[in-house]
């Protein structure tokens, strides 16, 4: 299978057949947190460390500010964040997010790259926020991160429990740490009723990313939430493919 599975390992501990990309994610080490003077109107802090590949850079990271936290009558929490990077230990931009749906214990991760090509200075940072096991739903955002700008590129979910799921992989034809383009498509496999070996491939939401200036812009290639690929194969021919 291609090795631009994303963000799933930490969906997979304890599962089988994590994705090779995620195997980065493995490596970086637990979040640190800490609790802030109230004063501050911050709930917690969070550092999350930004690996590459295996290593783990001291001094680019980000500080994740957890701003506000509520639940709804149906006790799905919502929390708001802002993201502050940092590289060479230097405050560079900022970004802010809402979550739905945190659960307790949930925990961020970081890489560079798109997960396709060399992360070295890549300008391409994902973080990935969710509870670290099999059945959970994860957030992910893909940032673009050149001369203190920052861009909230493509925001996206991912589940997966035993090799099943449903996740994001990314395309770079041009294999460069500074694409001027490149691609994703969100995959998906899930058993079949009637064979618990077998299992239903299907492709959906094609995007093709264009660099203009210093900014992306998507286009969306296929109909928006409809499958326009599916494929009925086994389980273990599906993660065999390369």
């Amino acid at each position: 299978m291609k090795p631009q599975y994303l963000f799933i390992a930490c969906l997979l501990i304890g599962c089988q057949k994590p994705k090779p990309v995620d195997q980065a994610i493995t490596a970086t080490p637990g979040i640190k947190t800490e609790t802030i003077a109230a004063k501050e109107n911050f709930l917690k802090i969070d550092t999350i460390s930004i690996a590459d590949y295996g290593e783990t850079s001291k001094d680019n990271y980000v500080l994740a500010y957890l701003l506000d936290q509520k639940a709804d009558k149906d006790s799905i929490v919502t929390g708001k964040y802002r993201l502050d990077f940092y590289q060479n230990k230097t405050k560079t931009s900022s970004s802010n997010i809402s979550i739905k749906g945190v659960d307790k214990g949930s925990e961020w991760n970081a890489i560079y790259g798109l997960g396709i090509e060399s992360a070295k200075s890549s300008p391409f940072i994902q973080i990935s926020f969710g509870y670290p096991a099999c059945g959970y739903n994860q957030s992910h955002y893909l940032y673009y991160l050149k001369n203190n700008d920052i861009q909230l590129v493509y925001d996206w979910y991912t589940m997966s429990d035993s090799g099943w799921g449903s996740w994001v992989e990314f395309e770079n034809p041009s294999a460069k740490a500074n694409p001027e383009s490149f691609y994703c498509k969100t995959v998906s496999f899930e058993p079949d009723d009637n064979d618990e070996n077998m299992g239903i491939a299907k492709h959906s939401d094609s995007i093709v990313f264009r660099l203009s200036g210093n900014h992306w812009q998507k286009q969306l290639l296929s109909a928006k939430d409809k499958t326009y690929f599916e494929k009925k194969m086994s389980f273990d021919d599906f993660h065999k493919q390369e």
